[in-house]
């Protein structure tokens, strides 16, 4: 793991770095010491690690809670290199979508592809966040929506240092049978006039999650229109959860 820049501004400490060939950036609360809580974030798509969604919940997540948060870039987006393959299908399904086909199962499809990889990359990068001094082995949470919920279902799923996660804007037709796997405390959104997700698909997904503990925040509006007081239950959440 390598430290590229170092800043701080509002008592938050943000560092870039690069393990191997993924590029991240870690907050932290400015003079950190010991072991705390660590909120993996995963990006939507079209978007990257320092989108300004990801930074200001990771801010708070920071400044309120005291806790590490990291996002990196998935592949194809941010300062990782284009993805020929990627670029392949996605130009693929763009033109199926365009001759008719739903676009929901080509999402859910290419999610599925991409997770094989983001999985393991995930695990790698908490792996070396975690020998940090000032970040520790602590509780570790999960927050993404729509593409961040597409690899996060099944890196959750996966990660047995996951104890809860705010998931959402995803379906269920590539994650019902990984989602079953899901055990750890879950915040799940849907977008009830969302264009992307087909609400059905959405609520299928919660539906299918293996938790417990779960709750269902569906809010009116588009893909892209989450309230604003979402992000105030998702501080909520990880304070009681991973606090």
């Amino acid at each position: 793991m390598r430290f590229t820049s170092a800043t701080s501004s509002d008592g938050v400490f943000e560092q870039l770095f690069t393990l191997g060939e993924i590029p991240g950036v870690l907050w932290t609360p400015e003079g950190a010491v010991g072991t705390r809580p660590l909120i993996l974030m995963g990006h939507g798509g079209g978007h990257h690690k320092k989108a300004p969604g990801i930074a200001v919940r990771a801010r708070r997540f920071v400044v309120e809670c005291g806790f590490a948060v990291v996002a990196v870039d998935v592949p194809g987006h941010g300062d990782r290199p284009k993805d020929e393959e990627y670029d392949r299908i996605a130009t693929e399904n763009q033109a199926r979508v365009e001759a008719g086909e739903e676009l929901a199962p080509l999402i859910a499809g290419f999610q599925a592809m991409v997770a094989r990889q983001t999985v393991p990359e995930w695990r790698a990068v908490l792996d070396a966040v975690q020998q940090l001094e000032y970040v520790g082995t602590g509780p570790v949470g999960y927050w993404g929506v729509s593409l961040g919920c597409g690899l996060g279902v099944p890196f959750v799923a996966a990660e047995p240092r996951v104890r809860a996660a705010v998931l959402g804007l995803g379906g269920a037709l590539a994650s019902a049978e990984v989602a079953s796997r899901i055990t750890v405390p879950v915040e799940f959104l849907v977008q009830w006039d969302d264009e992307r997700v087909p609400r059905a698909q959405g609520l299928a997904l919660f539906d299918a999650l293996g938790s417990a503990e779960k709750t269902l925040h569906a809010n009116p509006g588009k893909h892209a229109e989450i309230p604003a007081f979402e992000l105030d239950s998702a501080v909520r959440f990880f304070a009681r959860h991973l606090g």
